[in-house]
């Protein structure tokens, strides 16, 4: 009998309530209307509560015209499991996209989310004043969900929207999402930000979010989060919602990691590189909390430190609370993934611990993650019950390119080969293999000689499963 392993689901149906996380980048693909560039120009700005009956339109003015609407074409190739048996084929199937973008260069650079256009083809962007303009990907971060975009054929300078990453938003400020719901054509909608600094959403393990109850629906997605300066300061991106429709929870990638990514793009690199504090830790709770002897339940309480990494290097200790990076308040592993991230490698921040219930200021200087993340060298297995799996020995650099636990050890599974034994047993790509028969694994060759009746621990999409191959 196959080595039987249950399908877990996305983090989001460890929600207490039923709700969906929907990346809303779905739609009619041959929809991508935008509407006339013409705004009132004799409107002001609510200043305060009594002036709410005056516009939001001298905003909108200055930035609907950055706003684009983005139409992806692609092919995915589909396999009926029940056909393969008789060799037929896989099928190419034609899929589409469309979601929204800003341009946030006047050469025509433009930032979207991932999700809009991954795996498509062909891209199309359509201005607020109706141009067309064919678009290539610059830079791809799946793991931040944002894309960089060059349009082609872009002779003058375009609209565009300046990227506040100041990060001086406050919860209750005014904001307006601007995209292309359902793809309907530009699109405002207002409402405030409802939180700051939102992380354990289910949408990335290394990324905080901006969380708005302004309608941000299915067609939205890469859509601008503007402030009433009319600045950037996020790129719309998912919401939750049982519906499928806004419910007034949606998230927003803040302007922070949007401007690293646009940076990175700009500046020639193929890919976002993030450096790391070289830490590991626990949420302080309560209980916690209260045996560290604190006055209440924050920061992240440090339980591995890699040895002589950043962390190491600036005096941090396990059993140290980390509860600021530069100012910023640190409550998770995930919040200091992504404040740690939004840094260039070698920058230095200065790091708020308590240690012994005594405030400590320490300064570390934030480095690339150690190890190779090279896929490419992964190892086939050619003998036993894992022969065709490609197989590479974890390290930190590698783990995290892969949205793992830069601490986990093991041997990660690159690849499985269609019709392979590894593929029988029910091996998938991503899986961590943690220990044989009981015995830890750490080297592709110790895993040439699994056969029948072995007992084997792997760790899939962060949970840990044991099965004997039958």
């Amino acid at each position: 009998m196959a080595f039987q392993i249950p399908r877990t689901t996305m983090k989001t149906s460890s929600l207490a309530i039923a709700i969906a996380l929907t990346l809303a980048a779905c739609g009619q693909p041959d929809s991508s209307k935008a509407q006339d560039g013409v705004f009132a120009d004799n409107r002001v700005v609510p200043g305060d509560a009594t002036s709410m009956k005056a516009s939001f339109a001298p905003v909108v003015r200055e930035a609907a015209p950055a706003v684009v609407n983005i139409s992806a074409r692609g092919v995915r190739t589909v396999q009926d499991p029940f056909w393969s048996m008789f060799g037929m084929r896989p099928q190419a199937q034609q899929v589409g996209s469309i979601g929204s973008g800003v341009i946030v260069r006047p050469d025509g650079v433009v930032v979207t989310n991932n999700h809009v256009i991954e795996g498509m083809q062909q891209i199309r962007v359509t201005l607020n004043d109706r141009r067309e303009f064919a678009a290539r990907v610059v830079l791809a971060d799946e793991r931040s969900d944002i894309a960089v975009l060059q349009l082609e054929g872009v002779n003058e300078r375009l609209p565009t929207l300046n990227i506040d990453d100041r990060e001086e938003q406050q919860i209750g400020d005014l904001v307006l999402a601007i995209g292309n719901p359902f793809g309907v054509g530009q699109t405002v909608t207002n409402g405030i930000i409802s939180a700051l600094n939102r992380t354990e959403t289910g949408i990335s393990d290394s990324s905080s979010f901006i969380q708005t109850d302004a309608a941000i629906n299915p067609g939205n997605s890469g859509g601008a989060l503007v402030d009433m300066d009319g600045d950037l300061i996020g790129i719309n991106t998912a919401i939750f919602s049982r519906s499928g429709s806004s419910s007034g929870v949606g998230f927003a990638v803040p302007a922070t990691m949007v401007k690293r990514v646009v940076d990175s793009a700009v500046g020639g690199a193929t890919a976002v590189v993030r450096p790391w504090l070289g830490v590991k830790g626990e949420t302080v709770t309560a209980d916690i909390a209260r045996s560290l002897g604190l006055e209440r339940p924050q920061g992240l309480v440090v339980t591995e430190v890699w040895p002589n990494g950043p962390a190491a290097r600036a005096g941090i200790r396990e059993g140290d609370v980390i509860t600021a990076v530069d100012g910023a308040e640190i409550n998770d592993q995930g919040g200091l993934n992504f404040r740690v991230g939004t840094r260039e490698p070698n920058a230095t921040v200065a790091v708020a611990v308590l240690r012994d219930g005594r405030p400590v200021a320490l300064e570390a200087r934030v480095q690339r993650l150690p190890g190779d993340a090279d896929v490419e060298k992964a190892a086939l297995i050619r003998t036993g019950a894992l022969a065709g799996a490609q197989v590479l020995e974890l390290n930190p650099a590698l783990a995290d390119s892969l949205g793992g636990d830069p601490f986990a050890t093991g041997v990660i599974v690159a690849r499985v080969q269609r019709g392979s034994y590894a593929q029988r047993v029910g091996m998938q790509s991503g899986d961590v293999i943690v220990a044989v028969n009981g015995r830890a694994v750490t080297s592709a060759d110790q895993l040439g000689n699994v056969g029948r009746g072995t007992e084997m621990t792997i760790s899939r999409r962060g949970r840990a499963m044991t099965g004997v191959i039958g």
